[in-house]
């Protein structure tokens, strides 16, 4: 008995001071985002007098609010389906390789390796109107050129673009090693019966990775619905806002005007959003 509590001490000796440093970095900013989010918190003053749902209120209330709305669950929807679609088909093709996949493995994940950023500075340089490779190549074939991040016409695809590319490795790789684990003696047996490619892949293929299909649903959704780096660094929010997400709005509308409070307050709203778009896996884990 008493060495069962010794190891017990010593187990939260070992947990407690990892335990207390997550709650200090998760807890206590998303308690802090919910308090704040109902005052008119004044960075310059330092004062935060309590103000009711008025943030909530005059954020609701913001057409630019509800445009920001539009565009990321829009581009969520779009860019989660894009990526695990193409994600899929990807794990199937290099699952059915028999030589080369590891090169193909490591040369699909290069893009996804890449931070956002470095990401966002190479596709600006691209597609630059005055001297981007791509409007050198499509002025020299007789194509179309445009200010790609500045027309209304494409800017908004232009990003869909490049998050797919940079994250389709993601759901590649999630899928793929889901694939791993279908066993082959399911295979053979269809095969022996008769079925098809296509029936193989419903049958088979589909329920057995179905979980990860989900997870890595749920997880792009999650990873979307805070887009900022692209957007901040390609187009702003622009051109006329048809560009401009949750997470681009709280920083021009409230960090960086220091309307910590309207800030908080889109915070929590964008918060409920992705729990809300990522609930049905949630409900479907927990059975």
């Amino acid at each position: 008995m008493q060495n069962k509590k010794n190891n017990t001490g010593f187990t939260y000796q070992l947990t407690g001071p990892t335990l207390l440093f997550l709650l200090v970095m998760t807890v206590y900013p998303v308690i802090f985002t919910l308090c704040y989010s109902f005052t008119d918190y004044n960075y310059l003053k330092g004062t935060h007098p309590f103000s009711g749902l008025a943030n909530y209120k005059a954020l609701f209330q913001n057409l630019y609010f509800r445009q920001a709305v539009r565009n990321t669950v829009v581009f969520t929807v779009l860019a989660a389906g894009l990526e695990v679609g193409l994600g899929l088909l990807m794990a199937l093709f290099v699952k059915s390789l028999k030589r080369g996949q590891k090169v193909i493995r490591t040369l699909l994940l290069l893009p996804y390796l890449l931070p956002a950023v470095t990401v966002a500075l190479i596709w600006r340089m691209m597609l630059s109107p005055n001297y981007g490779i791509v409007t050198e190549l499509f002025a020299n074939l007789g194509l179309p050129v445009y200010n790609w991040f500045y027309d209304v016409k494409t800017a908004f695809g232009m990003l869909l673009l490049i998050d797919v590319w940079q994250n389709v490795p993601f759901a590649f790789l999630l899928i793929y090693a889901h694939l791993q684990g279908v066993p082959e003696s399911q295979y053979q047996a269809a095969s022996i019966d008769g079925a098809g490619a296509l029936q193989r892949f419903w049958y088979i293929t589909l329920p057995n990775i179905g979980n990860g299909i989900a997870l890595c649903t749920m997880l792009r959704i999650i990873d979307t619905f805070r887009l900022f780096e692209k957007v901040n660094i390609l187009t702003g929010g622009g051109p006329a806002n048809t560009t401009t997400t949750i997470t681009q709005f709280m920083y021009m509308y409230g960090v960086k005007t220091l309307k910590f409070g309207f800030a908080s307050a889109c915070a929590v709203v964008m918060t409920v959003f992705v729990l809300i778009m990522s609930s049905v896996y949630i409900r479907k884990a927990m059975k």
